[in-house]
């Protein structure tokens, strides 16, 4: 996920692990972690995004502080985290798959197209995005469909309860993939700028104020990483633009991704078709951008967290 500068020509150290060709593996593993900490720092956050972005009658009278107060009493405690099994199972595949992505389209796009530099981050972000969603997609719509839930009114019993309905109920394996055109579409603007953001603060961090902001590598001491305090905040700013850009279709992305749980999901058929019904019905601030505010809180320390714990778990499993 992060760029290095090298800060000197002397050869890599020698370590067994670095030796040996498990890259591939080490990759997966340190993504897969990464995004399994974020997810978990950000868990209640998420719930209560759900449950604003479609409108949950019990909730959707109240605001983003509001429902984290009235989750507790209304589900308990662990109200707050309901759904984060299924979005563990998820996550672990989805950031091990992303991060591995990126890496392999930035060496195709820079050995196969000579393409380089800040768009270079960009395109492989958007493209590395889009693959981790396309093969973790069914467990993102499991994942919305518990969170949806409320104590006392339960659909499904967990998650291959929740597998198995959908399946056998809302047309097979294609009901595993409502909302995905929206998502892949809203997925290749967030990555990709969440990359590129990222990709471009450290550069020029490293490149214009080394001694401030960067530290050698743990596994390779000759090899510049940003320190960890200054990762957290490149990862958050990065986390907040690529949010602001691509929300209304997160929003379409949920109410499509509910389906038959929601009361309107005849009208949630299609991106276009659930973008303009919740325009038209609920306008653009309690529409197409409800939860937003809950979205920056919640991004900046998800992708802080990501982005420090990937670069940390690069260092550790010698992937420098």
């Amino acid at each position: 996920m992060t760029s290095e500068a090298s800060v000197s020509s002397a050869p890599a150290i020698s370590h067994p692990s670095a030796q040996r060709d498990f890259h591939f593996l080490r990759s997966f593993v340190a993504g897969g972690v990464a995004g399994c900490c974020a997810k978990t720092t950000i868990a209640p956050l998420d719930r209560v995004k759900i449950l604003l972005q479609a409108q949950n009658p019990h909730y959707k009278h109240l605001g983003v502080f509001a429902t984290l107060k009235a989750v507790p009493k209304k589900e308990g405690f662990f109200g707050l985290y309901k759904g984060n099994g299924a979005m563990m199972v998820r996550i672990f595949p989805y950031g091990a798959i992303q991060f591995m992505a990126l890496d392999t389209y930035k060496k195709l796009l820079s050995n196969k197209f000579g393409i380089s530099g800040h768009i270079h981050w960009l395109m492989a972000g958007s493209m590395a995005g889009m693959t981790a969603v396309v093969f973790t997609y069914p467990l993102d719509v499991v994942r919305a469909r518990l969170a949806f839930q409320v104590k006392g009114e339960h659909r499904y019993t967990g998650i291959i309860n929740a597998f198995q309905t959908i399946y056998l109920k809302e047309g097979g394996i294609l009901g595993f993939y409502r909302g995905l055109t929206p998502t892949i579409i809203g997925m290749a603007p967030y990555s990709g700028f969440s990359f590129f953001t990222f990709g471009t603060l450290k550069s020029l961090g490293l490149k214009h104020f080394p001694d401030r902001l960067g530290t050698p590598s743990l596994d390779n001491p000759n090899v510049l990483v940003l320190k960890a305090h200054v990762n957290m905040v490149c990862g958050g700013v990065a986390g907040a633009i690529a949010q602001t850009i691509s929300y209304p279709l997160d929003v379409a992305r949920r109410r499509m991704q509910l389906g038959v749980v929601l009361p309107d999901s005849d009208k949630c058929v299609s991106l276009t078709k659930t973008l303009k019904y919740v325009y038209t019905t609920y306008g653009i601030k309690r529409g197409l951008y409800r939860g937003l505010s809950l979205n920056y809180i919640r991004c900046v320390p998800s992708q802080a967290v990501a982005f420090t714990v990937y670069e940390f778990m690069k260092q550790v499993l010698y992937l420098n």
